[in-house]
């Protein structure tokens, strides 16, 4: 069984017991999660399409900590002396588990 949901604007694909980063929310470690904007629900008798999302259908899923990205570094180059720039950014993001895909 699948699910897909949206949040922060992207849609995951996600099985119970799948682990992944979603956007950055001040949650402590072992507190749950509820993403309730299901797009599609796929099980053995079939897909289940919403039209937008599925009514009574959500994600349930656990919070297992914070983690960040690579680090990305910006450069900004003018042909001038001593014209350059260069910063970097760590995205933060927060480790989840999918515990079930519940109202199906």
């Amino acid at each position: 069984m699948y699910a897909i949901f949206v949040d922060g604007g992207r849609q995951y694909r996600v099985e119970p017991g799948m682990e992944l980063d979603v956007d950055y929310r001040d949650i402590a470690a072992g507190e749950n999660l509820k993403f309730e904007t299901v797009l599609a629900v796929g099980a053995d008798d079939g897909l289940k399409l919403g039209a937008p999302t599925l009514d009574g259908v959500s994600v349930s899923a656990s919070v297992l900590g914070m983690s960040q990205d690579k680090k990305i570094y910006i450069q900004k180059f003018r042909r001038r002396k001593h014209s350059k720039k260069r910063t970097g950014h760590r995205q933060k993001n927060t480790r989840i588990r999918i515990e079930e895909i519940a109202g199906v």
